[in-house]
């Protein structure tokens, strides 16, 4: 389902943070059709060494706050996963609990702050006709958490697979939606 906003201005810089355990499956070639057609990157988390959250922040010389210097140029940002188990992937769990870290460390905080008021996308896939209310809402809320504007979810029944053809329009509307809504999501 996508959800549709106020139509306001197109999208300066898009990202699509891609999390799953295949680069080759269904969300990475619906992450793939949607980057082509807003002329978007698409970073695969699982391919970076992000380590998980440390409250003593051990891990500042893994790639997490390379990716965030990166992300935080961007708007919006599109958050790609398989739904597994109503949950994301655990590269994109990862991702976002290491944002605490631009919430947590004094020389990171002002950085952290650039994420309010961008645009945030979920796109995601699973065997089910709709995404998990569960799973959309802790976007939601992380979102909400983090002052990012919450402007929409694609989701892609793939029981029988991802088929470009097939889903072209969906995947065509998202596109359109993304390129024509503002901050105001």
């Amino acid at each position: 389902m996508v959800r549709h906003h106020a139509l306001v201005a197109v999208p300066v810089n898009p990202i699509i943070l891609f999390a799953s355990s295949r680069r080759d499956g269904n969300t990475g070639a619906l992450a793939d059709a949607i980057a082509k057609g807003l002329r978007a990157e698409v970073v695969d988390l699982s391919a970076l060494q992000i380590s998980t959250y440390d409250y003593a922040h051990r891990n500042r010389d893994d790639d997490f706050e390379p990716l965030m210097a990166r992300v935080l140029d961007c708007d919006p940002i599109i958050f790609a996963t398989p739904i597994y188990w109503y949950s994301c992937a655990p590269p994109m769990k990862v991702f976002l609990d290491r944002i605490t870290d631009y919430l947590d460390l004094p020389d990171l905080l002002d950085a952290g702050r650039r994420l309010r008021r961008k645009r945030a996308y979920v796109v995601c896939t699973s065997v089910r006709e709709e995404a998990s209310p569960h799973f959309v809402g802790a976007f939601q809320d992380t979102f909400e958490y983090l002052g990012m504007l919450f402007s929409g979810v694609l989701h892609v029944d793939c029981t029988d697979g991802y088929h470009p053809a097939r889903h072209h329009a969906l995947t065509q509307d998202f596109v359109d939606q993304v390129a024509r809504t503002g901050g105001d999501g």
